[in-house]
């Protein structure tokens, strides 16, 4: 694995029929790094990685990996350099989890290159590192939210690209699978360096996971950089539209958003006071 894969826009614009999505925004996302990036609803996110992914033609500017406009390259010599997850992957019918996986070497074939012992022994490596390589042999449409979404990321490893893009890889899984995904996530980038670029909602998660953080407001760039020099309350206020501090993380140390409370906070003991007269001189106090 090299530390290039320099993904970057230069006065990209972006749109969805008539309506301007990303408009005129130029960036860099750091080779070797994870990447995060990061905004309210409907400010762009996933229209940004569909456009680094090539799958959005800009209808300005351009994206560039190490320098060369992706939409010169080769679509093969494109899926050669840079794999995706998207935010909601189409799985085959009645397909297995090995079959699925078996997938992400399509742009290793060749017409007259039959199924090597390399492709099988990429599909077992993905497998394995993505904890599934004992489901391999059960249907996708019978997993959990969590396993499909392991699933569906070894098929991005199988296919043995330095750059990994994952549109919102933590959608609809709970706290744990959350944590599974991103901590999985993390290993792949710590042990090979891989350069990975993810939307994800979750600021905590996003300060926490990565190296590097984009955050979008209205399809243009508010802020980008350390998770630490970035986030502080101004930027939640005004991006998010949220009053909260911003707080170290008592685990890792990275900022930690903490919504302030609009209203006083109801504590047991001072519902149970509350019904009890002969307590009112010893309430809480409100917070």
């Amino acid at each position: 694995m090299t530390n290039a894969n320099e993904l970057a826009a230069r006065d990209l614009r972006l749109h969805y029929g008539d309506r301007a999505v990303i408009d005129g925004l130029t960036l860099t996302l750091p080779g070797g790094a994870v990447t995060a990036i990061v905004g309210p609803n409907a400010c762009g996110k996933s229209t940004l990685l569909r456009g680094l992914a090539r799958l959005l033609r800009p209808t300005g500017g351009a994206v560039t990996l190490d320098g060369a406009d992706i939409h010169r390259l080769a679509a093969r010599d494109l899926a050669l350099k840079l794999g995706l997850l998207p935010q909601q992957p189409i799985t085959p019918d009645a397909i297995t989890v090995e079959a699925l996986v078996r997938l992400g070497r399509y742009p290793h074939q060749r017409l007259l290159r039959p199924w090597s012992a390399q492709d099988q022994a990429a599909v077992d490596t993905a497998l394995r590192r993505t904890g599934t390589d004992a489901l391999r042999d059960q249907p996708v449409d019978r997993l959990s939210g969590g396993q499909r979404q392991r699933a569906w990321i070894a098929v991005a490893l199988a296919q043995e690209t330095d750059l990994l893009l994952l549109d919102e890889p933590t959608t609809f899984l709970d706290l744990r699978h959350q944590l599974d995904v991103l901590d999985l996530v993390a290993d792949l980038h710590a042990d090979a360096g891989r350069t990975v670029i993810m939307v994800l909602h979750d600021l905590g998660q996003a300060a926490r996971y990565a190296d590097h953080l984009v955050v979008l407001h209205d399809g243009r760039l508010a802020a980008a950089g350390v998770p630490g020099e970035v986030l502080d309350e101004d930027l939640v206020r005004t991006v998010f539209g949220v009053d909260a501090r911003v707080i170290p993380d008592p685990e890792t140390g990275t900022p930690l958003v903490v919504p302030r409370a609009r209203r006083s906070v109801s504590t047991p003991e001072r519902d149970e006071d509350q019904s009890c007269p002969q307590h009112d001189s010893v309430g809480s106090a409100p917070r």
